[in-house]
């Protein structure tokens, strides 16, 4: 299974994504660059109709679905397997995430279904079957199945757990890190995911609008310090970042390699294609589909663009990303360690655990969409208890074999997804000529 995984979530979901993602960029005529500001003055904008949270509020569930261990780990990867000129690539590929968002935005709004109560609902799903037609009822079911697989959060439990076992608790209580240790913080995670999801979206919405913006400025101002501190460190690492993405030293062959390495790690972060920013959005009082859709398109601005920027300079500062076969988390640590003496890993720490826990949040909800979609919301409990038992039990076993069939869950959640993006790509464009910007 993980030669089947690693073969479609490679080349396969790249070019379906960033390929993707340069379609409709250019296709909407570069709009995350001519509307950025507009995209800012949109979050203002308090549309009451049919819906259960704001836009502001859908943006934040968003980030604190995406804004994860990846940004982290996933950048520190991406320094070692492609060097610094990786993350300027990143940055490309959070620009073409941009327009992908842009569109799953508006047509999240666009058009709605409902339920079995009545209740209107946004997502992929519905955006298949109401706007192209009840012909894509199968690809609707497809994407419904494999995002109650791929919304499991196991991966950020399993490096969650994991992490705070060896780097806290274990070390705390001067015991050896062990299934038990793993097992209790297993549990007490998911007694506080449990808490969360319980209150439906709405409290998933009001705890992200509040845990969001706080865990991004601490993050901000931890690396701050590190800047501030390292100041003559700062411009050896745009210089080498700027340097690294164009560089022919190694050949051609490279420089693609940096690209795709760059551009890869990104996708991964900001889900820009997969489906999941549709559901959220979907869900917004947001009238108006083009605002809806230029509010989504910030997500990887903040996610792939800034977060991620601010996990690779301690990193290229520290210069500690030279190995191979060190798993991305042990390259931060290293990093943080350094630069912050004595402190650096538990503040590193602390941002490990709220990023982690503000997936899980988003991620309970996106499955309990396609649960209901799939077998009503009546259901729904089952898979939130399911969900939580998943935490638990990812807390204390090996993951590859499981995390190869989340990322084939994904490449079948992008593919309907962007079929159905592809098809409506017209539809949208006629609905930003119609909407005043």
């Amino acid at each position: 299974m993980q030669e089947l995984s690693d073969f479609i979530c490679g080349y396969p979901l790249f070019i379906l994504l960033i390929g993707g993602g340069l379609f409709l960029f250019l296709y909407s005529g570069a709009l995350p660059l001519r509307k950025l500001g507009a995209a800012f003055r949109s979050l203002k904008m308090k549309k009451a109709g049919s819906g259960q949270i704001t836009s502001f509020q859908a943006l934040m569930s968003t980030i604190s679905s995406t804004v994860g261990v990846g940004n982290i780990a996933g950048v520190a990867i991406a320094l070692a397997v492609g060097g610094p000129g990786a993350i300027f690539w990143m940055w490309m590929s959070a620009l073409l995430g941009m327009a992908t968002k842009f569109f799953e935005g508006v047509l999240a709004i666009k058009y709605k279904g409902v339920d079995e109560n009545g209740q209107l609902q946004g997502g992929p799903m519905y955006v298949l079957t109401k706007g192209i037609g009840p012909r894509m009822k199968p690809l609707a079911i497809l994407f419904a199945c494999s995002g109650m697989i791929g919304c499991l959060a196991l991966m950020q439990a399993n490096q969650l757990a994991e992490t705070l076992s060896t780097i806290c608790v274990c070390p705390l209580l001067g015991v050896e890190d062990s299934t038990l240790v793993r097992l209790a913080i297993g549990i007490i995670m998911a007694a506080v995911v449990l808490i969360v999801i319980l209150g439906g979206l709405g409290r998933i919405a009001r705890v992200a609008t509040r845990m969001v913006p706080t865990m991004v400025a601490c993050y901000f101002l931890m690396v701050l310090y590190i800047i501030v501190t390292h100041f003559n460190l700062l411009p050896h690492v745009f210089s080498s970042i700027f340097h690294g993405a164009f560089s022919l030293e190694a050949g051609i062959g490279g420089l693609m390699g940096v690209a795709l390495t760059g551009a890869r790690r990104a996708m991964f972060v900001n889900e820009a294609g997969v489906g999941t920013a549709g559901m959220m959005h979907g869900a917004s009082m947001n009238t108006q589909p083009v605002r809806e859709g230029l509010v989504a398109m910030l997500g990887p601005a903040i996610d792939s663009g800034f977060v991620c920027t601010l996990s690779a300079i301690p990193i290229i500062m520290a210069d500690n990303f030279h190995v191979s076969g060190v798993e991305g988390l042990s390259i931060a640590f290293g990093a943080y360690n350094q630069l912050i003496p004595h402190v650096g890993r538990y503040c590193l720490l602390f941002m490990i655990v709220v990023f982690a826990m503000s997936t899980m949040f988003s991620y309970s909800y996106y499955g309990s969409k396609c649960t209901a979609y799939l077998f009503g919301s009546k259901n729904v409990k089952y898979y939130t208890y399911f969900y939580v038992l998943t935490l638990v039990v990812s807390s204390v076993i090996t993951l590859s074999t499981v995390v190869s069939l989340m990322d084939m869950a994904f490449f079948f959640m992008a593919l309907p997804n962007m079929i159905a993006l592809f098809a409506l790509a017209p539809k949208v464009r006629q609905e930003v000529k119609q909407f005043r910007l």
